[in-house]
Protein backbone atom coordinates (compact mmCIF):
# COMPACT_ATOMS: atom_id res chain seq x y z
CA UNK A 1 0.00 0.00 0.00
CA UNK A 2 1.67 3.27 -1.27
CA UNK A 3 0.55 6.55 -0.99
CA UNK A 4 0.41 8.73 -4.40
CA UNK A 5 0.10 12.65 -4.94
CA UNK A 6 -2.10 13.69 -7.03
CA UNK A 7 -3.57 17.41 -8.01
CA UNK A 8 -7.10 18.59 -7.72
CA UNK A 9 -7.12 19.08 -12.06
CA UNK A 10 -5.58 15.53 -12.42
CA UNK A 11 -8.25 14.04 -9.53
CA UNK A 12 -11.00 15.58 -11.50
CA UNK A 13 -9.27 14.39 -14.95
CA UNK A 14 -8.67 10.64 -13.72
CA UNK A 15 -12.77 10.76 -12.57
CA UNK A 16 -13.73 11.96 -15.94
CA UNK A 17 -11.35 9.55 -17.52
CA UNK A 18 -12.35 6.50 -15.69
CA UNK A 19 -16.57 6.85 -16.63
CA UNK A 20 -15.51 4.81 -19.90
CA UNK A 21 -15.08 1.71 -17.86
CA UNK A 22 -17.41 2.51 -14.53
CA UNK A 23 -20.57 3.72 -14.18
CA UNK A 24 -18.96 6.24 -11.16
CA UNK A 25 -21.41 8.14 -8.53
CA UNK A 26 -20.38 10.97 -6.58
CA UNK A 27 -21.75 13.19 -3.76
CA UNK A 28 -23.24 16.44 -5.39
CA UNK A 29 -24.81 19.30 -4.06
CA UNK A 30 -28.57 19.35 -3.88
CA UNK A 31 -30.27 22.72 -2.25
CA UNK A 32 -28.87 22.60 1.28
CA UNK A 33 -27.49 19.25 1.36
CA UNK A 34 -25.35 16.65 -0.88
CA UNK A 35 -26.26 13.26 -2.62
CA UNK A 36 -24.61 10.17 -3.79
CA UNK A 37 -25.55 10.32 -7.79
CA UNK A 38 -24.59 9.12 -10.73
CA UNK A 39 -22.02 11.62 -12.59
CA UNK A 40 -22.54 11.98 -15.95
CA UNK A 41 -20.30 13.52 -18.46
CA UNK A 42 -17.99 16.40 -17.63
CA UNK A 43 -19.90 16.40 -14.54
CA UNK A 44 -17.12 15.96 -11.33
CA UNK A 45 -18.66 15.07 -7.42
CA UNK A 46 -18.49 18.26 -4.99
CA UNK A 47 -16.22 17.54 -2.34
CA UNK A 48 -17.06 20.61 0.15
CA UNK A 49 -19.49 18.46 1.96
CA UNK A 50 -19.28 17.01 5.73
CA UNK A 51 -21.29 13.94 4.90
CA UNK A 52 -24.36 13.66 2.81
CA UNK A 53 -28.42 13.10 4.61
CA UNK A 54 -28.63 9.82 3.10
CA UNK A 55 -25.89 7.39 2.79
CA UNK A 56 -24.68 5.83 -0.55
CA UNK A 57 -25.98 2.38 0.66
CA UNK A 58 -28.97 2.66 -2.31
CA UNK A 59 -26.21 2.34 -5.44
CA UNK A 60 -25.89 -1.20 -3.82
CA UNK A 61 -28.80 -1.70 -2.19
CA UNK A 62 -32.10 0.28 -3.71
CA UNK A 63 -34.97 1.71 -1.99
CA UNK A 64 -37.38 0.53 -4.52
CA UNK A 65 -35.87 -2.71 -6.21
CA UNK A 66 -37.59 -4.84 -9.05
CA UNK A 67 -36.66 -8.40 -8.96
CA UNK A 68 -38.83 -10.30 -11.30
CA UNK A 69 -41.47 -9.88 -13.82
CA UNK A 70 -44.30 -11.85 -14.85
CA UNK A 71 -46.88 -11.66 -17.33
CA UNK A 72 -50.42 -13.40 -16.62
CA UNK A 73 -51.49 -13.69 -20.77
CA UNK A 74 -52.33 -17.41 -21.27
CA UNK A 75 -51.35 -16.91 -24.68
CA UNK A 76 -47.78 -16.62 -23.73
CA UNK A 77 -45.45 -19.26 -23.39
CA UNK A 78 -43.84 -17.99 -20.12
CA UNK A 79 -47.15 -16.99 -18.53
CA UNK A 80 -46.51 -17.26 -14.67
CA UNK A 81 -43.33 -17.57 -14.39
CA UNK A 82 -40.82 -15.35 -12.51
CA UNK A 83 -38.11 -13.62 -15.01
CA UNK A 84 -35.50 -12.32 -12.81
CA UNK A 85 -34.40 -8.88 -13.78
CA UNK A 86 -30.40 -7.95 -14.21
CA UNK A 87 -29.84 -5.11 -11.88
CA UNK A 88 -26.14 -4.73 -12.34
CA UNK A 89 -25.36 -3.66 -15.76
CA UNK A 90 -22.00 -2.33 -15.45
CA UNK A 91 -19.00 -1.96 -12.79
CA UNK A 92 -19.71 1.17 -10.15
CA UNK A 93 -17.69 2.64 -8.48
CA UNK A 94 -19.00 5.65 -5.48
CA UNK A 95 -16.32 7.93 -5.29
CA UNK A 96 -15.65 10.54 -2.27
CA UNK A 97 -17.71 7.68 0.16
CA UNK A 98 -16.85 9.01 4.05
CA UNK A 99 -14.91 5.98 6.20
CA UNK A 100 -17.99 5.40 8.33
CA UNK A 101 -20.38 5.17 5.32
CA UNK A 102 -17.37 2.27 3.67
CA UNK A 103 -17.46 0.29 7.22
CA UNK A 104 -21.58 -0.37 6.60
CA UNK A 105 -21.33 -2.58 3.93
CA UNK A 106 -18.54 -5.49 5.87
CA UNK A 107 -21.78 -4.74 8.65
CA UNK A 108 -24.12 -5.09 6.24
CA UNK A 109 -22.48 -8.17 4.03
CA UNK A 110 -22.47 -10.10 7.09
CA UNK A 111 -26.27 -10.51 6.73
CA UNK A 112 -26.67 -10.76 3.22
CA UNK A 113 -23.63 -13.02 2.27
CA UNK A 114 -23.29 -15.85 4.65
CA UNK A 115 -23.17 -19.82 3.81
CA UNK A 116 -26.56 -19.75 4.72
CA UNK A 117 -28.48 -17.12 2.39
CA UNK A 118 -26.78 -14.74 0.06
CA UNK A 119 -28.97 -12.31 -1.17
CA UNK A 120 -27.34 -12.17 -5.02
CA UNK A 121 -28.59 -8.80 -5.59
CA UNK A 122 -27.20 -7.31 -2.68
CA UNK A 123 -23.94 -9.50 -3.51
CA UNK A 124 -23.60 -8.71 -7.17
CA UNK A 125 -23.95 -5.25 -6.96
CA UNK A 126 -21.45 -5.07 -3.76
CA UNK A 127 -19.10 -7.10 -5.88
CA UNK A 128 -19.03 -4.85 -8.72
CA UNK A 129 -18.27 -1.73 -7.06
CA UNK A 130 -15.21 -0.04 -5.92
CA UNK A 131 -15.01 2.10 -3.12
CA UNK A 132 -13.13 5.25 -3.03
CA UNK A 133 -13.11 6.73 0.18
CA UNK A 134 -12.58 10.62 1.13
CA UNK A 135 -11.11 10.85 4.80
CA UNK A 136 -12.87 13.31 7.09
CA UNK A 137 -10.29 16.21 8.12
CA UNK A 138 -10.95 17.97 11.20
CA UNK A 139 -13.00 20.74 9.97
CA UNK A 140 -15.41 18.36 8.65
CA UNK A 141 -15.72 16.33 12.22
CA UNK A 142 -15.73 19.15 14.04
CA UNK A 143 -18.51 20.57 12.03
CA UNK A 144 -20.81 17.42 12.58
CA UNK A 145 -20.70 17.63 16.18
CA UNK A 146 -22.69 14.01 16.06
CA UNK A 147 -20.02 11.69 14.87
CA UNK A 148 -18.76 8.86 17.23
CA UNK A 149 -17.05 7.00 14.63
CA UNK A 150 -13.82 6.47 16.72
CA UNK A 151 -15.94 4.48 19.15
CA UNK A 152 -17.95 2.58 16.65
CA UNK A 153 -15.10 0.85 15.10
CA UNK A 154 -13.85 3.21 12.86
CA UNK A 155 -12.23 6.19 12.29
CA UNK A 156 -12.23 9.82 9.87
CA UNK A 157 -9.42 8.00 8.38
CA UNK A 158 -10.84 4.50 8.19
CA UNK A 159 -9.96 2.10 5.70
CA UNK A 160 -12.25 -0.85 6.36
CA UNK A 161 -14.50 -1.56 3.24
CA UNK A 162 -12.13 0.63 1.13
CA UNK A 163 -10.43 0.27 -1.61
CA UNK A 164 -8.88 3.32 -2.09
CA UNK A 165 -8.50 5.96 0.51
CA UNK A 166 -7.83 9.70 -0.33
CA UNK A 167 -6.95 12.31 1.70
CA UNK A 168 -7.26 16.09 1.05
CA UNK A 169 -4.73 18.68 1.89
CA UNK A 170 -6.09 21.50 0.53
CA UNK A 171 -5.76 21.17 -3.84
CA UNK A 172 -3.40 18.15 -3.15
CA UNK A 173 -4.71 14.34 -2.73
CA UNK A 174 -2.81 11.76 -1.39
CA UNK A 175 -4.34 8.14 -2.68
CA UNK A 176 -3.52 4.99 -0.95
CA UNK A 177 -4.29 1.62 -2.93
CA UNK A 178 -5.99 -0.80 -0.31
CA UNK A 179 -6.78 -3.59 -2.62
CA UNK A 180 -6.23 -4.86 -5.71
CA UNK A 181 -9.53 -2.88 -6.99
CA UNK A 182 -8.51 -0.13 -5.95
CA UNK A 183 -5.12 -0.47 -7.92
CA UNK A 184 -7.36 -1.29 -10.82
CA UNK A 185 -8.78 2.01 -10.74
CA UNK A 186 -5.99 4.19 -10.22
CA UNK A 187 -5.10 2.79 -12.86
CA UNK A 188 -7.61 3.60 -15.02
CA UNK A 189 -8.03 6.89 -13.82
CA UNK A 190 -4.29 7.61 -14.85
CA UNK A 191 -3.29 8.86 -12.01
CA UNK A 192 0.76 8.79 -11.28
CA UNK A 193 1.31 6.08 -9.42
CA UNK A 194 5.12 6.78 -8.45
CA UNK A 195 4.52 6.60 -4.63
CA UNK A 196 5.74 9.93 -2.07
CA UNK A 197 8.04 9.22 0.16
CA UNK A 198 7.43 12.42 2.18
CA UNK A 199 3.48 12.00 2.24
CA UNK A 200 3.53 9.38 5.43
CA UNK A 201 4.34 12.34 8.42
CA UNK A 202 1.76 14.90 6.60
CA UNK A 203 -0.59 11.98 6.60
CA UNK A 204 0.28 11.01 10.39
CA UNK A 205 -0.49 14.54 11.48
CA UNK A 206 -3.99 15.19 9.83
CA UNK A 207 -5.21 12.08 10.81
CA UNK A 208 -4.42 12.86 14.52
CA UNK A 209 -5.94 16.23 14.32
CA UNK A 210 -9.23 14.61 12.71
CA UNK A 211 -9.34 11.89 15.58
CA UNK A 212 -8.60 14.72 18.37
CA UNK A 213 -11.36 17.00 16.97
CA UNK A 214 -13.68 13.93 17.65
CA UNK A 215 -15.50 14.84 20.80
CA UNK A 216 -18.55 12.65 21.18
CA UNK A 217 -18.57 8.71 21.88
CA UNK A 218 -20.07 6.01 22.97
CA UNK A 219 -19.43 2.95 25.49
CA UNK A 220 -19.86 -0.51 24.40
CA UNK A 221 -17.38 -2.66 26.88
CA UNK A 222 -20.04 -4.26 28.41
CA UNK A 223 -22.45 -5.09 25.78
CA UNK A 224 -21.15 -8.55 24.92
CA UNK A 225 -22.05 -9.75 28.79
CA UNK A 226 -25.03 -8.55 29.30
CA UNK A 227 -27.65 -11.20 29.12
CA UNK A 228 -30.38 -10.58 26.90
CA UNK A 229 -33.55 -10.52 28.96
CA UNK A 230 -31.41 -8.05 31.04
CA UNK A 231 -31.75 -5.58 28.67
CA UNK A 232 -35.09 -6.57 26.82
CA UNK A 233 -36.70 -6.11 30.89
CA UNK A 234 -34.60 -3.11 31.19
CA UNK A 235 -36.55 -0.19 33.10
CA UNK A 236 -35.83 2.88 30.18
CA UNK A 237 -37.17 1.52 27.39
CA UNK A 238 -40.46 3.49 27.75
CA UNK A 239 -39.06 6.47 28.95
CA UNK A 240 -37.00 6.12 25.70
CA UNK A 241 -39.84 6.05 23.47
CA UNK A 242 -42.06 8.55 24.86
CA UNK A 243 -41.36 10.70 22.22
CA UNK A 244 -40.80 8.50 19.35
CA UNK A 245 -43.61 9.26 16.55
CA UNK A 246 -42.38 5.95 14.24
CA UNK A 247 -41.62 8.00 11.76
CA UNK A 248 -38.80 5.41 10.93
CA UNK A 249 -36.64 8.22 9.84
CA UNK A 250 -33.74 6.95 11.78
CA UNK A 251 -33.87 3.83 9.59
CA UNK A 252 -34.12 4.87 6.41
CA UNK A 253 -30.69 7.38 6.96
CA UNK A 254 -28.83 4.30 8.60
CA UNK A 255 -26.50 3.61 6.35
CA UNK A 256 -26.41 -0.10 8.41
CA UNK A 257 -29.79 -0.76 8.36
CA UNK A 258 -31.07 -3.45 5.92
CA UNK A 259 -34.68 -4.64 6.30
CA UNK A 260 -37.27 -5.07 3.26
CA UNK A 261 -40.50 -5.71 2.42
CA UNK A 262 -41.76 -8.09 -1.01
CA UNK A 263 -45.01 -6.69 -3.02
CA UNK A 264 -46.56 -7.59 -6.50
CA UNK A 265 -48.08 -4.75 -8.25
CA UNK A 266 -50.10 -5.84 -11.35
CA UNK A 267 -50.82 -3.66 -14.59
CA UNK A 268 -53.18 -5.26 -16.83
CA UNK A 269 -51.35 -9.07 -17.61
CA UNK A 270 -48.29 -7.58 -16.82
CA UNK A 271 -46.86 -7.15 -13.19
CA UNK A 272 -43.61 -6.67 -11.07
CA UNK A 273 -42.09 -8.27 -7.51
CA UNK A 274 -40.30 -5.98 -6.01
CA UNK A 275 -38.66 -5.22 -2.41
CA UNK A 276 -38.73 -1.83 -0.59
CA UNK A 277 -36.57 -0.51 2.41
CA UNK A 278 -38.96 -1.38 5.49
CA UNK A 279 -38.61 -0.40 8.82
CA UNK A 280 -38.94 -1.89 12.24
CA UNK A 281 -40.45 1.38 13.73
CA UNK A 282 -43.49 1.12 11.51
CA UNK A 283 -46.79 -0.06 13.49
CA UNK A 284 -47.63 -2.75 10.75
CA UNK A 285 -43.81 -3.76 10.84
CA UNK A 286 -44.79 -6.84 12.53
CA UNK A 287 -48.53 -7.13 12.25
CA UNK A 288 -49.62 -11.01 11.51
CA UNK A 289 -52.14 -11.63 9.29
CA UNK A 290 -54.09 -12.50 12.12
CA UNK A 291 -54.46 -8.88 13.81
CA UNK A 292 -52.02 -9.92 16.36
CA UNK A 293 -49.19 -7.68 16.74
CA UNK A 294 -46.34 -8.73 19.08
CA UNK A 295 -45.07 -5.10 19.30
CA UNK A 296 -48.11 -3.15 18.86
CA UNK A 297 -46.53 -0.03 21.44
CA UNK A 298 -44.07 2.21 20.33
CA UNK A 299 -41.43 1.69 23.14
CA UNK A 300 -40.77 -2.46 21.86
CA UNK A 301 -40.37 -1.36 18.54
CA UNK A 302 -37.94 1.19 19.68
CA UNK A 303 -36.64 -1.10 22.10
CA UNK A 304 -36.21 -4.05 19.22
CA UNK A 305 -34.31 -1.20 17.15
CA UNK A 306 -31.60 -0.25 19.69
CA UNK A 307 -31.50 -4.05 21.08
CA UNK A 308 -30.37 -5.52 17.79
CA UNK A 309 -27.93 -2.81 16.81
CA UNK A 310 -26.51 -2.99 20.36
CA UNK A 311 -27.23 -6.28 21.53
CA UNK A 312 -28.34 -9.54 18.81
CA UNK A 313 -26.08 -8.27 16.45
CA UNK A 314 -22.95 -8.02 18.80
CA UNK A 315 -23.82 -11.62 20.15
CA UNK A 316 -24.29 -13.22 16.78
CA UNK A 317 -21.48 -12.04 15.08
CA UNK A 318 -18.77 -10.66 17.97
CA UNK A 319 -17.71 -7.78 15.32
CA UNK A 320 -18.70 -4.81 17.21
CA UNK A 321 -21.93 -3.05 17.37
CA UNK A 322 -23.97 -2.47 14.03
CA UNK A 323 -23.63 1.20 13.82
CA UNK A 324 -20.62 3.24 12.47
CA UNK A 325 -21.24 6.14 14.19
CA UNK A 326 -22.43 8.90 11.40
CA UNK A 327 -24.51 10.68 13.38
CA UNK A 328 -27.51 10.86 10.73
CA UNK A 329 -30.06 9.32 13.27
CA UNK A 330 -29.42 11.77 15.91
CA UNK A 331 -29.21 14.60 13.76
CA UNK A 332 -32.36 13.97 11.73
CA UNK A 333 -34.80 12.48 14.26
CA UNK A 334 -37.33 14.89 14.85
CA UNK A 335 -38.01 14.24 18.44
CA UNK A 336 -34.19 14.33 19.35
CA UNK A 337 -33.31 10.63 20.18
CA UNK A 338 -30.19 10.37 20.67
CA UNK A 339 -28.49 6.67 19.99
CA UNK A 340 -25.34 7.85 22.27
CA UNK A 341 -27.62 8.08 25.24
CA UNK A 342 -29.28 5.03 24.94
CA UNK A 343 -26.08 2.90 23.95
CA UNK A 344 -24.65 4.08 27.07
CA UNK A 345 -27.36 3.51 29.59
CA UNK A 346 -27.31 -0.43 28.05
CA UNK A 347 -23.70 -0.51 28.61
CA UNK A 348 -23.86 0.30 32.11
CA UNK A 349 -26.93 -0.73 33.03
CA UNK A 350 -27.04 -3.33 35.85
CA UNK A 351 -30.42 -5.42 36.59
CA UNK A 352 -29.02 -5.50 40.40
CA UNK A 353 -29.36 -1.83 40.88
CA UNK A 354 -32.97 -1.76 39.74
CA UNK A 355 -33.97 -5.08 42.17
CA UNK A 356 -32.33 -2.97 45.41
CA UNK A 357 -34.13 -0.20 44.49
CA UNK A 358 -37.62 -2.02 44.35
CA UNK A 359 -37.05 -3.76 47.11
CA UNK A 360 -35.67 -0.83 49.37
CA UNK A 361 -39.16 1.16 48.03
Amino acid sequence: MKLIKIDRQSLNDGIEKSKADYRVFGPVKEKNDHEFKLLEKSEIPDLNFQNTRLSPKSIIYPQSQVMFTYSLDESKDDCRIMKEVENVKSPMAIFGIRPCDALAFPIVRRNFDTPEYQDTYWVKAYEATTFIGLACNSACNSACGTCFCTSAGTGPFGEEGLDVLLIADGDIFYAKSITAKGEAFIQVAGWSTEADPSADSKIDDLKTAAETSISSSVNTDNLKNKTILELYDAPFWEQEAFSCINCGTCTYVCPTCWCFDVQDETHGKSGIRMRNWDSCMFPLFTQHASGHNPRDVNYARLRQRFMHKLKYYVDKYDKGIQCVGCGRCIRLCPVNIDIRRICNKMNSFDAADCVCETTSS
